[in-house]
């Protein structure tokens, strides 16, 4: 249940330094393996992951009308327009825990999307990483602030089809939108209790996602990245909780994966691993959202070495 990943040309989450765990978005070669455990491994490795261990409520144990309202929950979005986002991507290796931030806001309309990334200081606390600033749009990720040689007034565009794991690990933060849609490939859906997130009430469902399913439930436009992620994770499944609203709109989706380094000895010693968790978060729906691709002459045409912090 291994996917090997050589020679990316984009950036790739997960970098393991000498003095401890340091994450990292690289934008240069690379080798990864993505490891996702499948039937009882993906459903305990969930369970061990909520925060509660809550029982369904009578009359809600039949799994169809549960998966079918976690299917829908990007075309909810879509009806939404635009909302303010918090992400999370949290990382366990060795008994280091890491997390990145994010915050910006959303249109699932247009759709587009803009994230400020906080990457923490490195494993020495030495070494303050400058916010990242990250564009959404279909089929392409736009990072300003991040690869050696990059200048400071220079964004760098990626193509998210281009990716291996189609950005929902790439770029610190998983694409909101991405998050939403991986949805349209829940299967074996349970639902948990009513809980409240930021106040609001809130339907808690888990699960796991058909990777290849969501992908043909996607819009066209958005179906490319997905078909890669499809390809790219062995076993193609990968596990989720969903929180929905009474407009069956995600207030929170979390996603859990499993991740290897492969250098170039892996064969040798065996590869470092890491859990990790991407969590996004929705809220102020209706909120007006002001976001414009970068203008060609911003966008740097040079060579894009591994970020140096």
């Amino acid at each position: 249940m291994v996917v090997r990943r050589h020679g990316c040309r984009g950036a790739v989450l997960g970098h393991v330094v000498a003095s401890g765990l340091a994450l990292g978005m690289l934008v240069s070669g690379c080798a990864t393996r993505v490891v996702v455990p499948d039937g009882a491994g993906l459903r305990d490795g969930l369970r061990s992951s909520l925060s509660s261990q809550a029982r369904p409520a009578r009359g809600e144990t039949d799994p169809g009308p549960a998966r079918e309202a976690v299917r829908r929950a990007a075309r909810a979005l879509a009806d939404a327009g635009g909302a303010k986002v918090r992400t999370s991507m949290e990382t366990v290796s060795g008994g280091t825990r890491l997390t990145i931030h994010g915050s910006g806001d959303y249109d699932f309309a247009r759709p587009i999307g803009r994230l400020t990334v906080l990457v923490p200081e490195d494993a020495a606390g030495a070494v303050e990483h400058r916010p990242i600033t990250e564009v959404f749009t279909p089929g392409a990720l736009f990072m300003k602030n991040r690869g050696a040689g990059v200048p400071d007034d220079k964004w760098v565009r990626l193509a998210t089809a281009s990716l291996a794991d189609g950005n929902l690990l790439t770029s610190g933060a998983t694409d909101p939108l991405a998050a939403a849609e991986l949805l349209g490939g829940a299967r074996e859906v349970t639902y948990m209790r009513d809980e409240r997130v930021g106040g609001v009430r809130v339907r808690h469902y888990w699960g796991t996602i058909d990777l290849d399913r969501a992908a043909r439930a996607a819009p066209e436009r958005d179906r490319g990245p997905l078909s890669v992620a499809a390809k790219g994770f062995s076993g193609g499944t990968v596990a989720f909780d969903a929180y929905l609203d009474e407009q069956g709109r995600p207030r929170r989706v979390r996603h859990r994966f499993s991740v290897e380094e492969s250098g170039r000895n892996a064969s040798v010693s065996p590869a470092p691993s890491m859990t990790v968790v991407s969590t996004v978060e929705l809220y102020d729906f209706g909120t007006p959202v002001d976001v414009a691709l970068p203008a060609p002459a911003d966008i740097y045409a040079g060579k894009v070495g591994s970020p140096r912090n």
